[in-house]
């Protein structure tokens, strides 16, 4: 990342933020637009399909009951938003914009550069990406320096966790920015110090994604117990502590040190296999009809199902932390 900190690199206190401009209309982008609706902004959605605009009101209305529960802005409204097919018209005048288009490399090389272009100097642009550096692209854009990752996860207006991170040539001020912002509007902010490929929960998400496909493709798990094998096991404890400190406190009293004097030589048993297998017709099947033996519901009643859960399970953990605090 470059040390630019001028005051004409970025423009603006993030509580001067009134209006954000969402690049894209799919699940991620149409979940940041609920989000930052419930934390009473006006939404500006730019997507070039046709149907786009039912998409993104279906998807704020079913989220809408969720952000409910967990604490709307005096100003929230799930109306206030518009939807746009020109990139111009729908960032004039924001304060932010969050671009989620699909994961194609050149796409997003293009869209930043046209976004860059259309936008206000010093206005911070931030891409949802899951995998792509910002490095790769920023390439076409006239101006990197303000151009970040801001990382959620799904979905959006759910899950507080977001990785921040600039690329080569983003400015230090462009990064700090966006991780203000986020953390003003109540996200729980990474702020990476060097990019990543995937970034960090990326990657331990895929690490446990490789290894319950090599588990099924060895006729060794089923999805069934694969899934319980988490939500039973070790999810339960994930939410309140992170798989380091669960080690540390695998330790007992001796703690991390413990741990790893103790359990160390098991990293030399052959109990993972982290290169991915290959995703054959056969493999892909075999998932495909565990998951339709094991849930016989619908996704939208799954949704439903997991945004209650989350809700609570967010609501427990911070009555506990604030108690703690």
């Amino acid at each position: 990342m470059t040390d630019i900190t001028s005051e004409t690199d970025v423009r603006g206190n993030v509580a001067d933020v009134r209006t954000i401009a969402c690049i894209g209309a799919g699940t991620i982008g149409a979940g940041w637009a609920a989000y930052y609706l419930a934390k009473g902004y006006h939404v500006r959605v730019w997507d070039p399909a046709p149907d786009a605009a039912p998409k993104v009101r279906q998807l704020i209305d079913a989220a809408w009951p969720a952000l409910t529960l967990l604490g709307l802005h005096p100003d929230a409204s799930p109306g206030n938003f518009t939807v746009h097919t020109d990139i111009a018209e729908a960032v004039a005048g924001v304060g932010f914009v969050q671009e989620s288009a699909p994961e194609v490399l050149e796409l997003k090389q293009n869209l930043l550069a046209d976004i860059d272009a259309a936008t206000a100097d010093g206005v911070v642009i931030a891409s949802s990406t899951s995998g792509y550096s910002m490095t790769d692209m920023a390439t076409r854009a006239a101006n990197p320096s303000r151009l970040v990752v801001g990382h959620p996860f799904n979905p959006p207006y759910l899950i507080p966790l977001v990785e921040v991170v600039g690329g080569e040539a983003t400015s230090t001020a462009a990064v700090q920015w966006a991780a203000d912002f986020y953390e003003y509007i109540g996200k729980s902010v990474i702020k990476m110090d060097r990019e990543v490929p995937g970034f960090i929960a990326n990657r331990l998400q895929e690490a446990l994604w490789r290894e319950a496909l090599h588990m099924i493709d060895n006729g060794e798990a089923t999805v069934e117990q694969i899934d319980r094998s988490i939500t039973d096991g070790p999810g339960l404890r994930w939410p309140i502590h992170g798989p380091m400190t669960t080690f540390h406190l695998a330790g007992g009293q001796g703690g991390m040190r413990h741990m790893l004097e103790h359990f160390g030589p098991s990293l030399k048993s052959p109990w993972t296999r982290l290169e991915a297998p290959e995703l054959t017709d056969d493999l892909r099947e075999a998932v495909i009809a565990g998951v339709d033996a094991a849930e016989e519901r619908s996704v939208n009643d799954l949704i439903i199902e997991r945004d209650a859960a989350i809700i609570a399970v967010r609501n427990v953990i911070d009555e506990i932390k604030g108690r703690r605090a």
